[in-house]
């Protein structure tokens, strides 16, 4: 008798992660536990300003979930489907915040699936205690050397504040 080969279950969870927080991080550790192989995917959009580089952001993301076996960090620059496609991955996991954030998750969904109608979207709610949190907000928080302590990993804290050292020093230079 021949043995059938399993296939592997494997999700997409897509972002700027700029910088991780412990909301992504929230959502990581649990689609991890649905998934085979979880890749969390690095978008390298150049329509915007990012704080932290491609390869800075998955190297953060990597620490961040290096007690996670089943959790790889890829970065990509092309359509979700067609990295999906790349990755063998017929999942998309996404986190909702609010009402606002699935209004637009929805409309995401819908357009992937209409482009590629193997693929399905999973949406997590995040743990109400991580509702308000962004990378945005984090970041803002960070430059006025305020506290984040709570809202991100220690290293990416460290970072954060490594960073806007330079940004306030090289702005002192000029």
């Amino acid at each position: 008798m021949k043995a059938e080969a399993t296939l592997q279950r494997i999700a997409v969870y897509p972002g700027s992660f700029d910088p991780v927080t412990l909301g992504h991080l929230d959502i990581i550790h649990r689609a991890a536990k649905q998934f085979d192989k979880l890749i969390v995917a690095v978008l390298n959009n150049t329509s915007k300003n990012p704080l932290f580089t491609v390869e800075e952001r998955k190297q953060l993301l990597r620490e961040a979930t290096a007690d996670l076996p089943n959790v790889e960090v890829d970065s990509f620059r092309d359509l979700l489907v067609r990295y999906m496609r790349s990755v063998d991955a017929r999942v998309i996991v996404r986190g909702i915040r609010s009402v606002t954030d699935f209004e637009y998750e929805l409309q995401l969904a819908s357009t992937n699936r209409h482009l590629d109608d193997e693929i399905e979207t999973i949406f997590m709610t995040t743990n109400p205690k991580f509702s308000y949190l962004s990378s945005s907000i984090v970041k803002e928080i960070a430059q006025f050397e305020g506290e984040v302590r709570e809202l991100v990993p220690s290293h990416v804290e460290q970072a954060l504040r490594q960073r806007f050292r330079e940004r306030n020093q090289a702005g002192e230079r000029r």
